[in-house]
């Protein structure tokens, strides 16, 4: 896979703007969030995302084995290496949005 050059909203081409593209896309988080823990068939994964369409779904599977961040093997889906490195800084960032949260609750 080449690795784009261009993101919706940002003509630089930096890989963070891609990233920020491709992960904002609807269900491409949720669908990377829902792997994190454990591989998944494809009707696990359905319904883990709210019971998200078929066609959505495939659609966001295809573009996330695209870019090298899914995988599908007889076991179902699962995170690539570079989707598991992914998968760390996103707990992160949810670590560190409940805590956001906490504040601003806090403040009010």
């Amino acid at each position: 896979m080449k690795f784009p050059d261009k993101a919706r909203g940002s003509n630089t081409g930096r890989p963070i703007m891609v990233v920020f593209d491709l992960l904002g896309k609807k269900w491409s988080l949720r669908i990377l969030w829902e792997l994190h823990k454990e591989r998944l068939n494809f009707r696990d994964l359905q319904s883990r995302c709210d019971q998200l369409s078929p066609t959505v779904l495939n659609k966001r599977l295809k573009e996330l084995r695209e870019i090298e961040l899914v995988e599908h093997h007889s076991h179902g889906y699962g995170l690539t290496k570079s989707g598991q490195e992914l998968s760390e800084h996103l707990i992160q960032l949810d670590r560190w949005a409940n805590n956001w949260k906490k504040d601003v609750n806090s403040e009010s």
